[in-house]
């Protein structure tokens, strides 16, 4: 994971200064966006390696869950520079066509872009892959930021293209126009993955899947269970599971079960999980429940 963001770090230090030298040569709004967006980039790209490095220590000190869910915060914080880049390249491409436009050496300036813009497809497709591949949200949404960027060095490539071919100046501020709101749309979601992972919002699916394996092991354990929630750190899935025994069994006989429903799960999930469990009688666990919630603490 470490090899794959220093690998973005580069590449996204190399394509920030081929377009800035592209968009000298050409004065083009279009491709002041697609540097624009890249700068954003080399940023979020070196908070991501931050946090990459970070979510894997292991919990210590006042930490005692680890750092894992700096996952969600590096997320946002790309999303929302992503968000600043747009609005600065709606800004920078308005401000440009009412001054008037100014292109030269539209020809040179296309094939840097389109060169940067097929580097940056090859590197975003391998960050997602590699970011699913590890369970890091860190490396799939640098991923996701990068496939942003190649697709703005594409929108820039056509808009260039289209003034190449009808001599109309427009179609370059126009397409920054357009690149800036698809990029404020990629942002967007990926602060609302971040907020939903902060607040602890659980997968339906993920859901089903753990139910599903939990029946299958409960089943051939002969136990019930009850009470199962879960959330993801933006690595592995912690999941609580309330189990139910007889009142009659010996506590080291239910806890040994237990035990081992806590090793199985995670082994037949396609998440990484944690599972914790917590024992309870089967016979009286309605009424010591109802204590409880009557008098707010347990008896």
């Amino acid at each position: 994971m470490r090899f794959a963001m220093r690998i973005s770090l580069a590449f996204g230090v190399l394509m920030l200064v081929s377009k800035m030298t592209a968009y000298f040569m050409t004065g083009s709004a279009a491709i002041l966006s697609d540097a624009a967006e890249s700068v954003i980039h080399v940023v979020a790209v070196a908070f991501a390696a931050f946090s990459l490095r970070l979510s894997t220590k292991p919990a210590a000190g006042e930490f005692l869950y680890g750092y894992e869910r700096i996952t969600f915060f590096s997320a946002g914080f790309e999303g929302a520079m992503i968000v600043l880049a747009a609005i600065f390249i709606l800004y920078a491409a308005i401000e440009k066509w009412m001054a008037g436009l100014q292109l030269e050496n539209l020809g040179t300036g296309t094939l840097v872009v389109l060169a940067a813009g097929v580097l940056n497809a090859g590197l975003g497709w391998y960050l997602i892959r590699t970011g699913r591949r590890s369970h890091s949200l860190i490396l799939e949404a640098n991923g996701r930021h990068v496939l942003t960027d190649s697709w703005t060095s594409f929108g820039v490539v056509t808009g260039l293209g289209l003034v190449m071919l009808t001599s109309w100046k427009p179609f370059d501020p126009l397409l920054a126009i357009a690149v800036a709101i698809n990029i404020l749309w990629a942002g967007g979601h990926l602060v609302w993955r971040s907020a939903v992972g902060l607040l602890d919002h659980s997968d339906p699916s993920v859901g089903k899947e753990i139910r599903g394996k939990l029946d299958a092991i409960c089943s051939e354990l002969g136990l019930q269970y009850h009470g199962v929630r879960y959330r993801t750190t933006g690595y592995r899935q912690i999941i609580e599971v309330h189990l139910l025994f007889p009142h009659a069994m010996a506590v080291g006989e239910a806890h040994r079960l237990a035990t081992v429903l806590e090793e199985r799960l995670p082994q037949e999930l396609s998440v990484p999980a944690e599972v914790f469990t917590h024992l309870e009688s089967a016979e009286d666990r309605a009424a010591v429940h109802a204590k409880e919630h009557y008098t707010g603490k347990p008896e």
